[in-house]
């Protein structure tokens, strides 16, 4: 039995405290480890929370490979598949997070991390309290924290959802450009200054008109040595414009993409004409809804729904 802070915890075993205690530390993205500062040292201290109920410090092991990544799945995150790992091989007689969407923003990873610590005989604690996951009560409570978590996930994907639609009604959605087109100070869209990039876009247009194949523009691409402008979206902005080798996958997704086409969501107010959503609500064959004669993407011969070559962009012959 461990005492602390004059409370006697019959949950805490010599057989616990012979194993290791892991503290997980998470943060969802890159902008929140540099931004919310205060949050991850609050996760690194908990290190004196696992020190506090027994652990010598030299047998306790930090486990941050996860952050900036996102909770809502396992796959990505070593750091997570580690400590499950650790936890299977017998390893880990305590687990310590800041709470329960640190560990698993779905259902799914947190049962199954409940599941493996019931078994092996781990127990789980947070800022404020300790959990044996093999007893009923307890295994309850963590079972309503996991549903919380991932409810709390869905409700803040809401939020944003209306947020983005609420500024696009007015107007005032800005979403990232493709390679072709630049965001102006007055907020307008134009054409790519770089008269490279302009002319290598008007080169596949044109070829797909002419071959009616977006596999064969990539072949005729390769044929004249030719590369594709790009915008990694990742990093701050603006993304400066690269250019990268030519495939089948990048000529798709120049002819499938709205913006060449000024293409508008019919369902916004007409006076505001917020085309960049359509990228987000048109199935591949589709093509685009709309085309507005002022926006800069119409100087790009881009196909649209009337036009018979449509019907050939989903298509790789």
């Amino acid at each position: 039995m461990l005492s602390v802070g004059g409370v006697t915890d019959e949950r805490i075993g010599t057989a616990h405290r012979a194993k290791l205690a892991f503290i997980y530390i998470r943060q969802s993205t890159a902008d929140q480890v540099r931004q919310h500062q205060e949050s991850t040292t609050a996760q690194y201290r908990l290190v004196d929370r696992a020190a506090g109920l027994g652990w010598p410090r030299e047998r306790i092991t930090v486990i941050d490979d996860d952050l900036g990544k996102s909770g809502t799945s396992s796959a990505e995150r070593q750091g997570f598949q580690r400590l499950m790992a650790e936890i299977g091989l017998g390893k880990a007689g305590l687990v310590v997070s800041l709470d329960a969407s640190r560990l698993a923003r779905n259902n799914r990873d947190w049962h199954q991390l409940l599941e493996l610590c019931s078994i092996f005989g781990v127990l789980l604690a947070d800022s404020e309290r300790l959990y044996d996951p093999a007893a009923y009560h307890d295994r309850l409570l963590l079972g309503l924290s996991g549903i919380m978590s991932e409810a709390e996930l869905h409700q803040i994907r809401l939020r944003l959802h209306q947020g983005e639609w609420q500024k696009a009604a007015r107007g005032e959605l800005r979403l990232p450009l493709p390679a072709g087109l630049v965001w102006e100070r007055d907020d307008r869209i134009a054409l790519h200054p770089d008269e490279e990039v302009q002319a290598r876009l008007h080169f596949v247009f044109e070829k797909f008109r002419e071959l009616q194949s977006a596999k064969a523009v990539m072949r005729e691409l390769q044929r004249h040595g030719l590369m594709l402008p790009a915008r990694p979206l990742r990093g701050p902005a603006p993304q400066e414009v690269v250019w990268v080798a030519a495939d089948s996958a990048r000529v798709l997704h120049i002819l499938h993409n709205p913006a060449y086409a000024g293409a508008v969501r019919p369902e916004l107010p007409e006076a505001h004409h917020t085309w960049v959503l359509a990228a987000k609500g048109l199935r591949r064959k589709e093509c685009f809804t709309e085309r507005r004669p002022h926006s800069p993407g119409c100087r790009y011969p881009a196909v649209r729904r009337s036009d018979p070559t449509c019907q050939a962009l989903g298509t790789m012959g």
